[in-house]
């Protein structure tokens, strides 16, 4: 099985039972101790192991320390489901050798995921995992180490701790909560039965927020919905809002590594307008200095606001671990993605949907209005923009004949859009004029195509994404 074993933007992931097995985590899991010990520096420094609220990911996670210690590698491993976030500062805070985390984030419930962390605490790069990869192919499950978990801790290799304390102390060094104190406004606060329990809830019961925490048990099944902060799943926060007249809510994801914000009227505010909106207020409430990073497939109004503070812009391939990488070479204002992570100046290189709900909250407390009329103020300041994305799964056939047909290239038009420029840093970006775009891009984690599209008005989005779609079905 060892070889079916790949390694997408973030991690492996796969369908538990079928592929994602313990046999097979054990294989991933002494691929990456040989990847480990191959790497200077790092002997003498423990792996950080957890996972999310998945049904046995606090198994692989006992799983993986036993193999980590049969290699003479010593293991911290989490006390309960912990976001991803969470890890990645625990690998930086302790100078670790890395983490192994069990997550497969907004994934239906019958998948889990493998994600590695290397020890600066962003996603492993792609050099990073193509050395385990090639680890794996050399690994039957015949050539893997194994030590009783009970072995393991009496040797002093396998340790069980609470990793809440440093980086909850992080985030209120971050965060304005007297503002939020302040403000005494309704919040709705939504985990989504996963990691966010106990993070998000805490720190605003703490900072003495006026809010409403509900689905907050683990549930391996998530009330019935992916655990994605995404408008179909969030019934439950959008009803919430509306019963209690709450001026705000907000969710993450499975891991806690994405966030989901709902308006006062119960409106779904997708992430491209949040990635503007925080980089504005950011601006104008701290005194950072840096770049900003967002990945090809995010909105552009980010970058409007970029130029009107004259900041300097990056734009990546998808996946954070692009943007991280940034992180550690340059300081950055804010880094983000349309699929709703991001991270700030000063923070770890990994996306937190926890610190993003906490400074949008801040920002709505502090102006003392709704989101769409932050959305509105920012319009006027830098002009509207109109995005959608849309997923299409397709019969192997059909994506065949797309991959074909993006592959020989040669495309000159979308519709009646002619194509100025094709930006090929991931997927197809069909730059197509007065600020229009189309982007179609085979997800790297699951068997879908993505078809995005960004627009001066909504006429041009609606006709763009028409187009987009006969071109990717046809």
């Amino acid at each position: 099985m060892s070889a079916e074993i790949k390694f997408g933007t973030s991690g492996w992931r796969g369908i538990m039972s079928e592929d994602f097995t313990f046999d097979n985590v054990r294989i991933v899991v002494q691929a990456i101790a040989d990847f480990l010990k191959t790497q200077k520096n790092l002997e003498g420094k423990p792996v950080i192991v957890g996972g999310d609220a998945r049904f046995l990911s606090d198994k692989f996670s006992e799983a993986a320390a036993e193999v980590l210690a049969a290699n003479g590698i010593s293991s911290l491993v989490c006390d309960r489901d912990t976001p991803t976030p969470v890890i990645s500062f625990e690998i930086i805070r302790r100078k670790a050798a890395g983490g192994i985390n069990f997550t497969a984030s907004h994934n239906p419930a019958q998948y889990n995921g493998l994600k590695f962390s290397p020890a600066w605490g962003g996603p492993a790069t792609v050099a990073e995992t193509k050395h385990i990869e090639d680890n794996l192919k050399k690994t039957p499950i015949e050539k893997v180490k194994r030590m009783t978990l009970e072995e393991g801790k009496k040797k002093g290799l396998i340790k069980i701790f609470d990793p809440s304390e440093f980086y909850l102390k992080r985030i209120k060094e971050i965060v304005d909560f007297s503002v939020i104190k302040k403000s005494k406004m309704k919040i709705i606060a939504d985990p989504l039965y996963a990691t966010g329990r106990g993070y998000l809830d805490t720190l605003l019961k703490e900072a003495g927020a006026n809010v409403t925490v509900i689905n907050d048990k683990r549930d391996v099944l998530f009330g019935g919905f992916p655990p994605e902060p995404a408008e179909k799943n969030v019934g439950d926060l959008i009803a919430a809002v509306k019963k209690h007249k709450a001026i705000l809510g907000v969710a993450t994801d499975g891991d806690g590594d994405r966030y989901g914000i709902i308006d006062s009227d119960g409106a779904y505010i997708p992430a491209n307008k949040i990635l503007a909106l925080l980089l504005d207020y950011l601006m104008r409430t701290r005194k950072w200095k840096g770049s900003v990073v967002r990945s090809v497939a995010t909105s552009g109004w980010i970058d409007r606001v970029a130029k009107v503070y004259g900041l300097t812009l990056h734009e990546t391939p998808v996946g954070f671990k692009y943007i991280g990488d940034i992180m550690t070479r340059e300081e950055i204002i804010i880094g983000g993605e349309e699929s709703n992570g991001l991270t700030v100046h000063g923070h770890i290189p990994e996306k937190d949907g926890i610190i993003a709900c906490l400074l949008v909250v801040e920002m709505v407390a502090r102006a003392k209005k709704s989101i769409k009329q932050l959305l509105k103020d920012l319009e006027e300041k830098v002009g509207a923009i109109f995005t959608d994305k849309l997923n299409f799964r397709l019969t192997e056939e059909k994506k065949q004949a797309l991959v074909a047909k993006l592959k020989k290239g040669g495309i000159t038009k979308i519709g009646t859009y002619k194509v100025e420029n094709l930006i090929t840093l991931d997927g197809h970006k069909f730059m197509l004029g007065n600020g229009n775009w189309a982007m179609v891009r085979l997800s790297g984690t699951e068997p879908i195509v993505r078809l995005y599209a960004e627009a001066a008005t909504a006429k041009d989005l609606k006709a763009i994404l028409k187009a987009g779609e006969e071109f990717i079905n046809n």
